[in-house]
């Protein structure tokens, strides 16, 4: 039996806020208490991730991100009239979750904001760039004979770690519109927040297109053999 929408959006707004306590928590705490260092950072956006894949995967899908959802509806393998609901449910769980990072939060916290190192067009170029490739990552695990449960969420989940760890310290390695609007809202910080969302939104539809393309490719040579 498919869950129904609402079911589906109270599992997009948990999945969201899970992903922001866990995630940009790891970031204040390591801020706090120097304990985790990047790469422990890192590896609790991957851990995190992989979680809300195995758990609510089946679900909802477990997009808890616009830009995901939106590559989906542009590949056709998801409904249009889902999307917004979606988009609105994983805002929602994302401030849901940077508030209550900002109860363990010290005074002047950015809540694990993300904010470029070298300016805003190379923020937008390396944000276009993760978000591709992990959109992409995502496509090929879960279609046809690759949708294989725990590996295509370990697939996913590692994309996420490693891309959160050699780019974190650029851009914090968004991937995510929701993931950075939080906490900019929470903390007040939007320095060059519109690179958060035209990013991720880029790098998705461009993943969608490389797909298409691959899967074409793919045909032609079934055909050829």
């Amino acid at each position: 039996m498919q869950p129904t929408l609402r079911t589906c959006l109270l599992a997009e707004v948990l999945g969201t806020a899970i992903l922001l306590i866990f995630g940009t928590g790891a970031a204040v705490v390591d801020a706090q208490t120097h304990a985790l260092g990047h790469g422990g950072v890192a590896a609790a956006f991957g851990l995190v991730v992989f979680i809300i894949i195995q758990s609510l995967g089946e679900t909802s899908g477990a997009h808890v991100n616009p830009a995901v959802t939106l590559a989906f509806w542009a590949m056709g393998r998801f409904e249009g009239r889902r999307v917004l609901p979606y988009v609105g449910a994983q805002l929602a769980g994302a401030a849901l979750g940077s508030l209550l990072v900002k109860l363990i939060a010290g005074p002047g916290s950015d809540l694990g904001a993300t904010l470029p190192a070298h300016g805003p067009w190379q923020a937008l170029g390396i944000e276009t760039f993760l978000t591709f490739w992990l959109m992409l990552v995502i496509f090929r695990v879960t279609s046809g004979s690759k949708e294989v449960g725990m590996l295509a969420g370990l697939a996913i989940s590692s994309t996420v770690a490693l891309e959160a760890l050699v780019a974190g310290p650029l851009t914090g390695a968004s991937m995510n519109p929701a993931r950075s609007l939080a906490p900019a809202l929470l903390s007040g910080i939007w320095t060059d927040w519109w690179v958060y969302i035209v990013g991720p939104v880029a790098g998705a539809l461009l993943a969608v297109a490389v797909d298409k393309w691959l899967q074409s490719r793919e045909v032609v040579r079934k055909v050829a053999v």
